[in-house]
């Protein structure tokens, strides 16, 4: 019963691999594509307007693919910068003029629960020609507050074409928050004091075991110890008694 209450419980601490539900490239297409020089980037602080997210959708004939580099689990540690790097393909007649990037935190389980506005990264005189790909990093950082556990990360990418203004969702999918700093983590410290626990109460129960078989009772010879009764003891147990003047007045007629 206890091993079966404690294999449920690691089965409740396995964390499924991020389901992606946009589409995305591998480190080596990404780090093809071209990288646009000589475009500056900024962070945007909390005065600075961005688009809304309502209303705004991509244009048509602009596709982005998104990676994390170097980070196939998508990993975050809680507290510590992250980076994230968004492919934008510009097949619109007109170039195409990027102005931020900014995502979102929220729950998994229901988005309109949000856990946190992450850093607005804003690009000044970034441009993508027609025809062509282009990459952007993002780096964001979650709250070292955040309980470690798998949250939704909404993606946005804001831009331009002849003054229109686009949005673009890059990524809308699952990243795992994990404690920052350090090898032990509050599941490992857990799962490695329920491995001992196990380790104890097999060693409990192999001892048991053993102490129950060695108890068995031993089957024991009884050794009868007896006197042996010689003649002349018996003759002198006898003298006096009637049955040894018998026996004498007989030995005497014999004679």
């Amino acid at each position: 019963m206890v091993i079966r209450v404690c294999a449920v419980l690691l089965a409740l601490l396995l964390v499924g691999a991020p389901v992606l539900q946009v589409q995305c490239q591998s480190d080596e297409d990404v780090a093809a594509t071209e990288v646009i020089e000589g475009s500056d980037v900024g962070i945007v602080g909390d005065d600075t307007q961005v688009f809304s997210d309502v209303g705004l959708g991509p244009a048509p004939g602009v596709d982005t693919v998104c990676v994390f580099p170097k980070n196939a689990g998508k990993l975050v540690p809680a507290g510590e910068e992250a980076e994230l790097l968004v492919g934008l393909h510009n097949d619109v007649e007109s170039p195409l003029h990027v102005l931020a990037i900014h995502a979102s935190l929220h729950l998994p389980f229901d988005h309109q629960m949000l856990v946190q506005n992450l850093t607005v990264q804003e690009f000044y005189n970034a441009s993508v020609p027609v025809s062509t790909q282009a990459t952007f990093p993002y780096l964001f950082a979650v709250s070292k507050y955040l309980q470690p556990g798998s949250f939704d990360l909404v993606a946005r990418i804001d831009y331009e074409i002849d003054q229109q203004p686009y949005q673009n969702v890059f990524y809308n999918g699952t990243i795992e928050v994990v404690e920052a700093g350090g090898f032990l983590t509050i599941e490992s410290v857990f799962l490695v004091t329920l491995g001992v626990a196990l380790l104890v109460f097999l060693g409990l129960w192999a001892y048991g075991q053993i102490q129950q078989f060695s108890k068995k009772p031993k089957r024991s010879t009884k050794v009868e110890v007896g006197t042996k009764t010689t003649e002349a003891d018996m003759d002198e147990w006898l003298k006096g008694t009637a049955y040894a003047q018998s026996l004498s007045s007989k030995s005497k007629k014999k004679k």
